[in-house]
């Protein structure tokens, strides 16, 4: 990693430093079902038990820790389809701030109502989600927190790699569903600084692959529109610092239907007794339909990264 456009090690140890006390350690789960059926050792690092539902809180935490107190006095504003604007207005509160999160109009109520119980100001719209954010940071003065193209969000992501190889240190695989590419990037630089050679694989739904897109491009593109039951990873465009890890980490990106994706989910639910939303559940998802294939024997993560799915959303999935 001699491109400084990319973090290190070094700048996820600073977020574990910022963050630490702040969010969970959470934990890593083994399945021996799915293990024996896949053979591979299996492991799950459950980040829906983290707080808010999702690891997206360690990002924001991170980013907004450096907020100046003229920024914390102006506010900030974001987008997102629900995980990260959680974060975002959670990390808010903490650092006695604002928060301005723009939403899809067809959101999953339960992460909007959870904005608005972590006290975000919640802006839904069925406009261009990028566009409309820009308008509001202009209009109010308020600063940017990127859901995912921003070093401090990445290494904030990031720690959690370095959790999964304090936990499983024999790690051959990681796979984690991506959506803007933050944590697959963050992941990927802990994982590779203390592992070489180990594989991180980065999945996305048909749908919504910017990355994917953008790997087959040769530079970050924007998605003329998504369509995923995965609403975690329907980013609309790949960003440009995660492209540049990704691409410069060597990273694989593989894509898989709708269809893997909710298997999974339910796979998670019935065989580990863990509500995993959509999105949380693509690295498994991999797997099982074979669009990932590993070594017989090796070691696996999947990182579940949320849990935020409400009750209409499973329903309509049943």
């Amino acid at each position: 990693m001699t491109d400084r456009t990319l973090i290190t090690i070094e700048d996820i140890r600073a977020a574990h430093d910022v963050i630490d006390g702040r969010v969970r350690h959470t934990p890593m789960m083994r399945s021996a079902q799915l293990s024996d059926r896949l053979g591979v050792e299996l492991h799950l690092k459950l980040e829906l038990f983290q707080k808010t539902g999702s690891f997206k809180v360690r990002g924001a935490l991170n980013r907004m820790s450096a907020l100046t107190a003229d920024e914390r006095k102006r506010g900030v504003v974001t987008m997102s389809a629900g995980n990260h604007a959680q974060g975002v207005a959670l990390a808010a509160r903490e650092m006695g701030t604002h928060a301005v999160i723009v939403m899809p109009a067809k959101a999953v109520r339960s992460k909007v109502e959870a904005t608005r119980t972590y006290g975000g100001e919640v802006v839904l719209t069925d406009a261009d989600l990028v566009e409309t954010m820009k308008s509001i940071q202009a209009a109010r003065n308020l600063v940017e927190v990127s859901p995912f193209d921003d070093p401090a969000v990445i290494a904030g992501a990031g720690t959690v790699g370095d959790e999964i190889l304090d936990d499983v240190p024999q790690a051959d695989v990681i796979l984690v569903g991506v959506g803007g590419g933050g944590i697959v990037s963050g992941v990927a630089v802990a994982a590779l600084a203390r592992r070489p050679g180990i594989r991180v694989i980065g999945v996305e739904p048909v749908g919504a692959a910017a990355m994917r897109l953008s790997l087959d491009r040769g530079s970050p593109q924007k998605l003329d529109k998504t369509d995923t039951v995965a609403d975690g990873l329907a980013a609309p465009h790949a960003g440009a610092l995660t492209f540049a890890h990704v691409k410069q980490l060597g990273l694989e990106i593989v894509t898989i239907p709708d269809s893997a994706i909710v298997d999974a989910m339910w796979t998670i639910i019935e065989r580990c007794k863990v509500i995993a939303e959509p999105a949380a559940a693509a690295g498994l998802a991999a797997l099982l339909s074979g669009a990932v294939k590993v070594e017989p024997g090796s070691s696996v993560v999947c990182i579940v990264t949320g849990g935020n799915a409400d009750r209409e959303k499973l329903r309509s999935l049943a």
